[in-house]
């Protein structure tokens, strides 16, 4: 296995536990696991962008992505498969260069058209049989730096990271 040269990830059920949380006034949250920016800190060293491509379109979602110095933000897309064919096109890549992990049906076309893809383990079973890996964590608990870590352990690129911090 190569090392991808564009990683993509859905958000909700992937960086977090899919809930949406709402108080009285209509504000809503979403739960962050910050392990996952680990993840994304491993690509960029590694000089391979990331991309979040996920239904939702909202602030919540772009203030993580503007912290995290995301690369590629694609929110509120509806066919996943086609934007990911766009991005890859501007790269000059192929969808066989791209790992992407996501957990449900909107994800399914891209997870089957990727080089590398991955679910969290509490992803729909009939998710799960049609990935490349399932993931030990669960959305929301680590997944996407797992993800990440599982794919550079494969192309031994994670001794490089460790020893950058000297381990």
């Amino acid at each position: 296995m190569n090392l991808p040269k564009l990683i993509l990830t859905d958000i909700d059920g992937v960086w977090t536990d899919g809930g949406m949380y709402y108080d009285e006034t209509g504000n809503e949250f979403k739960k962050f696991n910050t392990s996952d920016s680990a993840g994304v800190l491993f690509c960029r060293l590694k000089n391979i962008p990331v991309g979040i491509i996920t239904g939702e379109d909202t602030n919540i979602v772009k203030r993580r992505a503007e912290k995290l110095k995301i690369d590629i933000v694609h929110l509120g897309v509806s066919d996943k498969l086609a934007v990911a064919q766009s991005i890859c096109k501007e790269l000059k890549i192929s969808l066989k260069d791209v790992a992407y992990i996501g957990d449900d049906l909107n994800d399914v076309s891209l997870l089957g058209a990727v080089g590398i893809s991955a679910a969290p383990a509490n992803a729909p079973k009939y998710i799960r049989w049609k990935v490349d890996f399932v993931c030990k964590k669960n959305g929301g608990e680590g997944a996407f730096r797992e993800f990440v870590e599982t794919i550079f352990d494969k192309c031994n690129a994670m001794e490089d990271i460790l020893k950058k911090y000297g381990l």
